[in-house]
């Protein structure tokens, strides 16, 4: 069993490698610097006077396949229908002269569908926001965290100028899905890798 285990996965590398898009990583346009720690990546830039930091984990970030595909609509080649990753991810903004954090927690819709009528959706929300002391990585649970469901519109649309105005708009949301995706498919292989060597092993 485990040799046939190990030659469906030498397969499947091989067909995976075939359909890699990127053999290196996506560069995220607008001078931001990128750290990857495992499944975790983190995008850096600074900007007069403040450092902007965009966290996000590529785990759990493809969306469930749509069951909505008739098979008519499927490619004659059989081809799967392209996994992208949508993470949800953390926007960071510390201003030099203070000792507060605000942290904007955002994510992918699912629907992707934007308010009726409005000609140039978003293609991200922002889900909450709260204010962090600077240099702590846990998440205080006795800050005020702001959730945007029963925001005012107008104090959200100037969250997300705000946002726009330090680099994270729809072009970055569009190239962070991009990176996120070729992330994800990386991590995929190497665990198809591991998993191969894992069940060579006597």
């Amino acid at each position: 069993g485990d040799k046939a285990f190990a030659q469906f996965l030498t397969d499947e590398i091989k067909e995976e490698r075939k359909i890699q898009k990127h053999k290196s990583l996506p560069k995220v346009s607008g001078g931001w610097e990128l750290e990857v720690h495992g499944t975790e990546a983190r995008l850096v830039r600074k900007v007069a006077g403040e450092k902007i930091t965009v966290t996000f984990n590529i785990n759990n970030s493809i969306p469930p396949s749509a069951d909505e595909e008739t098979p008519e609509e499927q490619k004659p080649d059989e081809q799967e229908p392209d996994l992208t990753s949508t993470p949800n991810f953390v926007v960071e903004v510390i201003k030099d002269d203070t000792k507060q954090t605000l942290v904007l927690d955002c994510h992918y819709p699912e629907d992707e569908v934007g308010h009726e009528g409005e000609e140039e959706s978003d293609i991200f929300t922002i889900r909450e926001v709260s204010f962090q002391p600077t240099g702590e990585s846990d998440w205080k649970d006795t800050n005020y965290t702001l959730n945007t469901d029963s925001l005012d519109w107008a104090l959200y649309d100037h969250l997300m100028d705000f946002l726009a105005d330090r680099g994270v708009d729809n072009t970055f949301a569009d190239e962070l899905i991009e990176l996120s995706t070729a992330l994800e498919h990386q991590e995929y292989i190497k665990f198809l890798e591991d998993l191969k060597s894992f069940v060579k092993c006597q």
